[in-house]
């Protein structure tokens, strides 16, 4: 491991002005950097300690009825918070089938936003990788391809975005709230994460020295909580990342949909939000027939990156799946194996 400057900042301004420096990053739990670290695909030369900075462990009523969740919240408490799992049962739904139990007791809101890829020749030094390396290749272009991109992929970069919780909230329209160098700003979710054109080096929009200091969910994306569903394919059956996944969210008045949200895991650099979908859906009746026009316009534009035309097949049944669960109200408990699409319902009630 590279020898490293290690800095704890008393104020969120001191944070900022410590990571604007080259080579400096923030830590939290470290879940995912560490590991990085570790294996000599991350390199920092300053790691900013932000695990004590004031207020950015809280969860925050908004007066439009939604949420301000500081992005030190561990995943843990935020899935199991009364009040967020009643309003927003898809995202705890999302949190509570990402990782170990304990890495959810230790990982933070906003480093989950930030995870990077789990694509094997990212993580292989000996590889060729221009998300590692710019200029230096894609060794998954030819390589061991089954897991990667199908939409919005590019020829220097066919990797996948790895969070569970960022699918529902881009469905939701989360906002996070940023502290930079120019002040605070708010973004859409969406728009956080970047696709990999020719820069695959570069995850997100953020600048030096920016913080996610907050997860805004506005109040009316709780108007979905009575028909919303996460569900998730992976390829063993807890503890491991989406092969894809899907979230839905349906406005259902007198037998009609009236709105949709949708988005899409597994299937991008970034998650995906299937807007042309939710078109269709917006003013059809529930039921198979609209739920597959919606699937196949939610994956028109994709293309296997290699071996992985399945993935294809398989995110259209998975969001076929998702509607239809969605349709049938969301379950008063949480699934034994949370999100999994072959699961009983029998499990704790989701705000225990």
């Amino acid at each position: 491991m590279k020898n490293f400057d290690y800095v704890k900042p008393a104020s969120i301004a001191e944070a900022v002005a410590a990571a604007a420096q080259p080579g400096a990053v923030y830590l939290a739990a470290g879940t995912n950097l560490l590991d990085l670290m570790k294996g000599g695909v991350a390199r920092p030369s300053r790691l900013v300690d932000v695990t004590r900075l004031p207020g950015l462990d809280r969860i925050e009523h908004l007066p439009d009825g939604g949420l301000r969740i500081g992005a030190l919240v561990r995943n843990a408490d935020l899935a199991h918070d009364a009040g967020f799992a009643k309003s927003y049962p898809a995202v705890a739904e999302a949190l509570l089938s990402g990782a170990s139990a304990q890495l959810r007791n230790a990982a933070t809101v906003g480093g989950n936003l930030l995870q990077r890829t789990r694509c094997g020749y990212f993580y292989d030094t000996a590889s060729a990788c221009n998300k590692r390396e710019p200029g230096t290749g894609c060794d998954a272009r030819g390589g061991e391809n089954r897991l990667h991109a199908v939409l919005g992929w590019s020829e220097s970069c066919i990797a996948t975005h790895p969070s569970d919780f960022c699918v529902p909230l881009v469905a939701l329209d989360a906002v996070v709230e940023i502290e930079g160098r120019g002040g605070r700003r708010e973004m859409a979710l969406e728009a956080l994460h970047r696709l990999p054109g020719d820069t695959p080096e570069r995850d997100s929009v953020l600048e030096p020295g920016d913080l996610i200091v907050a997860l805004l969910l506005p109040g009316d994306a709780a108007g979905f909580a009575a028909h919303a569903r996460y569900i998730k394919v992976r390829e063993r059956t807890s503890f491991a990342f989406a092969v894809v996944s899907a979230a839905a969210g349906l406005r259902i008045e007198q037998g009609i949909i009236r709105d949709a949200r949708l988005a899409l895991g597994g299937v991008a650099a970034k998650p995906w939000r299937a807007r042309a979908a939710e078109q269709i859906l917006a003013g059809a009746s529930p039921g198979a027939d609209a739920f597959r026009r919606a699937a196949q316009a939610a994956l028109a534009d994709a293309k296997p990156s290699g071996d992985n035309q399945f993935k294809i097949e398989l995110a259209q049944r998975i969001l076929v799946r998702a509607l239809t669960l969605a349709a049938a109200g969301t379950p008063q408990r949480v699934p034994a194996l949370p999100a999994s699409a072959f699961s009983s319902f029998a499990g704790a009630l989701i705000d225990a």
